[in-house]
């Protein structure tokens, strides 16, 4: 028997087939680009709703289930409530920036805001049970320039504030004086605290600004690392402070130029050692969406990725790195790191840990007020879901490339010119 095959029809049926398939492929393609924006918020959102919630009511002291490390050194344990605010605060402003509408993430970030909102006046209203420890310990230096960074990051959550409670912080920042920080890290927390007080008042300390800013300078080591203090240290504090901070000190002394002689070129050089330090960030990061354990506070879990995340935010990422592979690398690190709810006790707030309750990994001074510093990898939220962060194809990483055989990048030496 001869079968007669019509070939226009054979060609439309093709044609179609093919389609079929490619209509397919970028519903899967885009379905993972969309479900890599619906993780990332519903994972901050789960982390910093518990905070958020609680202290625009007064409560987060009365329910936060405070843990302190085993070897706890003694300090007043008040200021648990400090860090837990003002790091939280630091990963998701630049979320909250963003405009309401009605989709699901939508409304996760407009109550996030609403709570957000009444948390800042809590923590500078002196009748308030959630008022924080501004003078109780030296350690308010650190998290009071997590807070001030927040306002930096989205300066509409410092606009919606009424004038009392933007007079109280101005107050509580500039109190901070009465503390020395310690030679470290602690020195870029001043120069933030003092330069955000220059977006908003004129009443500010060049001297503590001037002093960190030539420090960390000073203390730069070379291919993208900076010493924390005199002696460098294999840790990751490029990216829970030094790094981010000294850029954003750098970028807004330059852009407001209030008497205070940074230049474009400062800010430049200071971004491109962070550029350097992000190439080494992504290629930390292994196939599998794992990172080496190294240093202290590894407690702060997605907190070393905060270099990374604020270079994609900011749109600065190097030419060596894609934004799909950035995207898609952090986002498997963050899949691999909170698979399960281990990383949380029963009232969801973050325990001590690293991937679930692991108590001995704490230093002297980790309570788990400290492990939010972990929102400081979501700052890319910060961008529309429409930017090409979100739309662009996913990506292997480095690493990913390197051990399934395919072409990847040689690595190079930063060399400042």
């Amino acid at each position: 028997m001869k079968i007669t095959i019509d070939r226009n029809k054979w060609m439309i049926f093709a044609m179609g087939l093919l389609m079929s398939v490619v209509n397919v492929i970028a519903k899967d393609k885009k379905s993972s680009q969309d479900n890599d924006r619906e993780y990332w918020c519903s994972l901050l959102y789960k982390i910093a709703a518990p905070v958020l919630r609680n202290m625009s009511e007064g409560k987060l002291k009365a329910n936060m289930q405070l843990e302190l490390s085993p070897r706890w050194d003694g300090r007043n344990k008040d200021v648990a409530y400090m860090e837990c605010f003002g790091r939280t605060m630091a990963g998701v402003a630049p979320w909250l920036t963003l405009s309401d509408d009605d989709t699901s993430e939508g409304k996760m970030r407009k109550q996030l805001r609403e709570w957000a909102l009444k948390s800042y006046v809590h923590a500078v209203n002196p009748d308030s049970p959630d008022y924080l420890g501004w003078n109780k310990h030296g350690q308010a230096l650190v998290d009071a320039a997590y807070i001030a960074e927040s306002f930096l990051r989205a300066p509409v959550l410092w606009n919606s504030l009424d004038t009392l409670t933007q007079q109280r912080y101005i107050k509580e920042f500039r109190g901070l004086r009465r503390y020395d920080p310690v030679y470290s890290n602690w020195l870029v927390f001043v120069s933030m605290i003092e330069t955000f007080l220059t977006t908003v008042s004129h009443d500010y300390d060049i001297y503590r600004i001037h002093h960190g800013i030539r420090k960390m300078d000073e203390w730069y080591v070379g291919d993208g690392w900076y010493s924390d203090g005199p002696g460098f240290a294999f840790d990751y504090y490029n990216s829970f402070v030094i790094q981010p901070m000294y850029v954003e000190v750098l970028q807004t002394l330059n852009k407001y130029k209030k008497g205070i002689r940074i230049n474009d070129k400062q800010v430049e050089k200071a971004e491109k050692r962070m550029q350097r330090y992000g190439m080494i960030l992504e290629r930390f990061i292994s196939p599998e969406g794992s990172f080496p354990v190294f240093g202290r506070s590894m407690t702060y879990r997605l907190g070393t990725m905060q270099a990374l995340a604020m270079l994609a935010w900011q749109q600065k990422l190097p030419k060596e790195l894609t934004i799909g592979q950035v995207r898609s690398a952090l986002t498997a690190v963050m899949k691999r790191m909170y698979a399960t709810d281990a990383n949380f006790n029963e009232n969801g707030f973050l325990t001590l840990g690293f991937t679930g309750k692991q108590p001995e990994l704490s230093d002297v001074y980790t309570n788990n007020g400290s492990l939010y510093m972990t929102t400081l990898a979501f700052l890319p939220l910060g961008l529309p879901a429409v930017d090409l962060f979100w739309t662009s194809s996913a990506e292997s990483w480095t690493s990913k490339k390197a051990w399934e055989g395919e072409e990847f990048p040689k690595d190079h030496t930063f060399h400042e010119k």
